[in-house]
């Protein structure tokens, strides 16, 4: 649960058609405590770390209280 009210839910999502399964990290931002509705997004493995990567980086600068990132 964020600070502003939203849940994060991170989970696997596995589709196996016969000729081609398919896994995807699924990012679920749900509602907030208002009611506002969330996002939702599927991402490849690699699109999951290199969303890990920028979310670590930015991490680390927020720490530090330095400018973002580009």
């Amino acid at each position: 649960m964020t600070t502003c009210g939203h849940r994060i839910a991170v989970r696997c999502l596995r589709l196996a058609p016969a000729d081609r399964p398919i896994t995807r990290i699924t990012l679920d931002v749900g509602q907030d405590q208002g009611g506002e509705p969330g996002v939702w997004a599927a991402l490849t493995a690699d699109e999951a770390r290199d969303l890990a990567r920028l979310l670590l980086a930015h991490a680390g600068l927020a720490e530090r209280d330095t400018a973002p990132l580009g």
